[in-house]
C-alpha cells in the first residue's frame, strides 16, 4: 500500500494538466470563433451568407466581395485608397506621439523625487475613472477655437496625450533599478541621455503594448471623424464603411461589408500577432491582471 500510493498519486497529477489543457482548448476555441466567421463571411458569395441555418464553412469560395467593396468605395467621391490612407496616417501619427508623451510624462513620475510627483500621478489615476464620452464636448470646443476642424491636426492632437499610457509606462519603470541610474549619472550621462539610452530600450515591452492598445484605439475610431471632418476627403476608413453599409446598403452589400470588416479588422490582428510576448512580459513586470 506504501507503494501504491505514491503511484496513485502520480497518475492525478499527470491527468489534471489535461484537463486543464482541454478547457482553455474550448475557451479559446469559443472566443476565436466570431473571428474565424469574420473571415469566412468575406469569402462567402452572398447566397451562403443569408443561409439558415448559417454553415461554417464555404462552399464556393470567391474574391467577388472584395471586389464589391472597390466598386463600392470607387463609386463615391472619393476612392477607397483615399479612406485607408486616412486611417493609416492619422493611426500611425497618433500611435508614434502617444508612445513619445507617455514615456516622457511616465519617466519624471517613476524615477523622480521633485515635490508634487505623487499628487501629479494621483491625479492621472484619478483621470481614468471618468469616461471619455465625458470630455467630448470640451474637446470639441478646443477643436473647434483653435479651428483645427476638418484637418489631420483635430484627429490626432486629442488622442496624443492619454492618462492610461502614462500610467501603463509609469508602473513598468518602476521595475528599472534606482542603482543604474545613479551609476548613469556618476558617469556624466544627462536626464535626455538616460532616458533615450536607457530608459527607452529597456521598457520596450511596455511601450509595445502601449502601441497595441493606442491603435486600437486610433485605427477603431468613428466618432472623432464623424465629428471633426467636414468633407469626404477627411473620413477615415471605419467611418466610411460604416456609412457605405448601413441602412438600406446593408443587405444589397452584405458581402462587401464583410470583406471590409476582414480587411479593417487584420492590421490589428498582425500587429498583435508580431508583439503578444512583449505584451504578456508587460503585464507580469507592471503588475497588470
Amino acid at each position: 500500500m506504501a507503494i501504491a500510493l505514491p503511484r496513485l498519486r502520480r497518475r492525478k497529477l499527470k491527468r489534471e494538466p489535461i484537463g486543464i489543457y482541454v478547457l482553455l482548448t474550448l475557451m479559446a476555441a469559443v472566443m476565436i470563433m466570431p473571428m474565424y466567421l469574420m473571415v469566412i463571411n468575406a469569402f462567402k458569395p452572398l447566397e451562403e451568407l443569408f443561409l439558415f441555418p448559417p454553415r461554417y464553412y464555404v462552399m464556393n469560395p470567391t474574391l467577388n466581395n472584395f471586389t464589391d467593396l472597390l466598386i463600392a468605395t470607387g463609386a463615391a467621391w472619393v476612392p477607397f485608397s483615399r479612406y485607408l490612407f486616412n486611417s493609416l496616417f492619422i493611426t500611425i501619427t497618433v500611435v508614434s506621439l502617444h508612445v513619445l508623451v507617455a514615456c516622457m510624462c511616465a519617466y519624471p513620475l517613476a524615477k523622480s523625487r521633485a515635490p508634487g510627483v505623487k499628487l501629479m500621478f494621483n491625479l492621472v489615476v484619478a483621470s481614468l475613472m471618468f469616461s471619455p464620452t465625458v470630455t467630448n464636448i470640451p474637446r470639441y470646443l478646443i477643436i473647434n477655437r483653435l479651428r483645427l476642424i476638418d484637418t489631420y491636426w483635430a484627429l490626432i492632437l486629442p488622442a496624443v496625450a492619454g492618462s492610461f499610457g502614462t500610467f501603463l509606462m509609469k508602473q513598468f519603470l518602476e521595475q528599472v533599478p534606482n542603482e543604474l541610474m545613479e551609476a548613469a549619472r556618476i558617469d556624466g550621462a544627462s536626464e535626455w541621455t538616460m532616458f533615450w539610452r536607457l530608459i527607452m530600450p529597456m521598457s520596450r515591452p511596455a511601450w509595445a503594448t502601449l502601441i497595441i492598445f493606442s491603435w486600437i484605439s486610433s485605427w477603431n475610431d468613428e466618432w472623432g471623424p464623424l465629428v471633426f471632418t467636414r468633407t469626404e476627403a477627411m473620413k477615415t476608413l471605419p467611418l466610411a464603411i460604416h456609412t457605405m453599409f448601413s441602412g438600406s446598403n446593408a443587405i444589397a452589400r452584405a458581402g462587401a461589408s464583410a470583406a471590409a470588416g476582414l480587411l479593417q479588422t487584420a492590421p490589428t490582428i498582425i500587429l498583435f500577432l508580431i508583439m503578444q510576448k512583449r505584451v504578456i512580459s508587460t503585464m507580469a513586470h507592471a503588475g497588470i491582471k
